[in-house]
This record gives structure tokens, C-alpha cells and sequence, in this order.
């Protein structure tokens, strides 16, 4: 009864996933570190960036140890981001200044990371290999988890922030954690039968596919979405904010959406593709809907110079929707469409080398819209100016360099 492919494959990733997921949950409690520890929201900001990066090389590094042994790499896993969230606690209560700042870029951005990238990786396959026929729809379960983990962990973060403290939230939830990734380390398990082929022999260089145009193009427009994601949703309240003077009830509930379109998205865009004759056309849909979204923000926002305006704030919350849904689908339609091109041989070690895409927008999205903002006095249209003219690089190179044939 529990060997089936919800047991052993689904639930699995998504305990794994919506624990690590809540990575996305920084901005709920960045501000509160700063001030406890006694250093600037912009230094301290740093923090995410680096897990964002470590996540990003250790998925790039990862493939082969999880292509060889998950139960090895969901170990890993749990012990890395757990020990990470609680090593973050630490800093917080026991440092002040510069040492707790060196501490928490350790523990959060440094081994939390590497816990998130190899976290991320290990049920990917395992999901696709359970569910072969719908391997859009498998993988956008998972990645679903690590969307939807923001709504769910943010009122429980901001609920134990009031009753335990900030030092002693990561305590508690880095010993939930631990449970809940724990029992998905037990539970994942690949189909009986499926033998990994011998790679003892294996001449694959891995970053040989750096050579392969179609792979460069997947990475590039997987950066982009990325990139552009980052440099909005990292700022959405602060646009949202701008849209609203005022409204403060409009600021704090929007993001809530957001979240929600975004873990949608991851959901919606994967198995939809699972249709499609070719999946790459659900990038062309995330990039044309992206380019008309900011477009149609520009004008409003820019005229009105951030005064309340309904029509701006209705074309603002469409923007962030469409943005947020796009960046969602980007990840979970990755894993398919790497497979579709690539086939299921090597799909661990090709997806980690792409998510190294993620590791390097992690550092690039949101830093440049602090460097516009500080360069420009705060405007905002200025970014949507910049991440439309991302869009239509990153449309340009899904129709022209992604275009290889299936694998059969």
C-alpha cells in the first residue's frame, strides 16, 4: 500500500520541498535580524543572496551523488538546512555586529544553502521516473511545495517571532524541519525494478554541455526569468506601496496572492506542458505574457510618479500575478524540458548544471534593482524598464537557440 508513486514518490518531495521552500520567507524576518544583531537591512540582505548562490553550485555539483544514492543526499539534505537554521538562531541570540553577521552568512547563506540546492534536486527524478507518462505534472507537485512554502510558513514565522523571539523561531522551526525532511528521507524511493546504469566508466563531462547551443540556451532564459523575478517580487512590497499610498491593508495581503500565483504557476504552467508537442512554448508564454504585463505597468507608473491611482494599482497587482506565475512555471517546467531534450540518463547532473542559473540570478536580480533604486532616487519604472528589455532577450533567445529535437 505505501509502495506506490504518492508514497514513495510525491509526498516525499513535497515534505522536503515546502521545508526548504521557506528560504522565500526572508523578507519576513531580514528586518528583524538587522535590528537584533545591530547591523543594516542591506548587509544583512547578503545573507539570502549567498543561500541563493550555495543552493544554486552545490544543485550544479550535486547530480552525480543523487543520481548514485537519494537517501545519501536527502540525509544530506535535512542535516545541512537544518543545522543551518538553527546555527543562524545561534548568531542571532549569543553575537552582535560584524561576528553575528559572519555567523549567519555561514549558517544561512553557506551550509542552509547547500542543504536547499541538494534538497531541491534529490526527488526530481524519482518523481519523473514514478510518473512517466506525466512527468510535467510530477515535477510541478514537487516544485509546487517549494512555491507554496512562503504562504504557508509566513504567518507561523510572524506568529512565534511575537511569542518566542526571533533567535528562537529558527530554533523551533529548524527542529520541525528536521522531522518533516526526515520522514521525507525515509519515504523516497525510486521504483522497484530501476537499476542507475554504471557510471564507472562514463566519459559525460559535465561542463562539456556549456558547449551544446540548445543547453546554453535553456540556461540563459532560466537565468533571465530568474533575474527578472527577483529584481520584482524582491521589491513587491515597495511597489506595491508606491501603487497604494496609504493602503496598508492592500500592501500586506497582495503578497499573500502572489505566493499563491506563484506556487499556481509551478503547478499550472508543468502540467500543462505535459500537452504540448513541444514543452520550450510554455517559456514563450511566461516571456510574451511577462513583456505585455510590464509594458502595460509602464505607462501608468511612470506618468503618475507613484501617486494612488486605482487603474495603476489594478495594472500593478496584474503585473506582480503574471510575473510571479511565470517565475514558478520557469522551475518546474525545467526538469521536463531538460529531459525532453537531453533524455532521463544524466537528468539529475544536466538539471543541477542548470539550476547553477539560479545561483548566479540569486545574486544579480535583486542587487539590480538596489543599484537603480540608489542610482535613480527611487523609481520604480526605471526597473520595469529594464526587466521588460530582459523579457524580450530572454523571448529572443527561447524561439532562436531552443530548438532542439525531442529525444527519443
Amino acid at each position: 500500500m505505501l509502495n506506490n508513486k504518492w508514497m514513495r514518490a510525491a509526498v516525499p518531495a513535497l515534505l522536503i520541498h515546502c521545508s526548504i521552500g521557506t528560504v522565500y520567507c526572508w523578507s519576513t524576518f531580514k528586518k528583524a535580524i538587522a535590528e537584533q544583531i545591530g547591523m543594516s537591512d542591506f548587509a544583512v540582505g547578503w545573507a539570502f543572496s549567498l543561500a541563493i548562490f550555495f543552493l544554486g553550485m552545490s544543485a550544479a555539483f550535486a547530480g552525480r551523488m543523487v543520481e548514485k544514492d537519494i537517501h545519501k543526499s536527502s540525509l544530506l539534505a535535512c542535516i545541512c538546512f537544518t543545522v543551518g537554521m538553527l546555527g543562524t538562531g545561534f548568531f542571532i541570540q549569543f553575537t552582535t555586529g560584524v561576528f553575528a553577521l559572519i555567523g549567519i552568512f555561514i549558517s544561512y547563506g553557506c551550509i542552509m544553502g547547500i542543504g536547499l540546492g541538494v534538497g531541491y534536486l534529490t526527488p526530481v527524478k524519482t518523481l519523473m521516473l514514478w510518473f512517466s507518462e506525466n512527468k510535467g505534472l510530477a515535477t510541478g507537485i514537487s516544485i509546487m511545495g517549494f512555491g507554496l512554502a512562503k504562504a504557508i510558513a509566513t504567518p507561523i514565522m510572524e506568529a512565534l517571532q511575537s511569542s518566542v523571539g526571533i533567535s528562537g523561531m529558527f530554533y523551533v522551526l529548524g527542529g520541525a524541519y528536521f522531522v518533516l525532511m526526515m520522514l521525507g528521507h525515509f519515504l523516497l524511493k525510486k521504483p522497484d525494478g530501476w537499476v542507475e546504469p554504471d557510471d564507472s566508466k562514463d566519459s559525460f563531462k559535465l561542463l562539456s554541455m556549456f558547449k551544446d547551443k540548445t543547453f546554453v540556451g535553456i540556461w540563459l532564459m532560466f537565468f533571465l526569468n530568474i533575474h527578472c523575478g527577483l529584481a520584482l517580487i524582491t521589491y513587491e512590497k515597495q511597489i506595491l506601496g508606491m501603487a497604494f499610498a496609504g493602503s496598508v491593508a492592500v500592501v500586506s495581503i497582495v503578497p499573500s496572492v502572489t505566493a499563491a500565483f506563484n506556487a499556481l504557476g509551478r503547478i499550472g504552467y508543468s502540467t500543462i506542458s505535459d500537452k504540448m508537442r513541444e514543452r520550450n512554448t510554455v517559456y514563450k508564454i511566461i516571456f510574451s505574457t511577462s513583456i505585455v504585463a510590464t509594458a502595460a505597468a509602464l505607462f501608468p507608473f511612470a506618468i503618475s510618479n507613484g501617486a494612488n491611482s486605482v487603474v495603476l494599482g489594478a495594472i500593478v497587482i496584474t503585473l506582480l500575478l503574471v510575473v510571479n506565475l511565470g517565475y514558478g512555471g520557469g522551475f518546474s517546467t525545467l526538469p521536463a524540458l531538460l529531459s525532453e531534450r537531453f533524455g532521463m540518463d544524466k537528468i539529475s547532473k544536466i538539471h543541477g548544471l542548470a539550476l547553477s542559473a539560479w545561483a548566479v540570478a540569486g545574486i544579480t536580480g535583486n542587487n539590480m534593482s538596489e543599484l537603480i533604486l540608489n542610482a535613480t532616487d527611487k523609481s520604480y519604472d526605471t526597473i520595469l524598464f529594464a526587466t521588460g528589455a530582459l523579457y524580450i532577450v530572454a523571448l529572443a533567445i527561447c524561439i532562436f537557440m531552443v530548438r532542439g529535437k525531442k529525444v527519443k
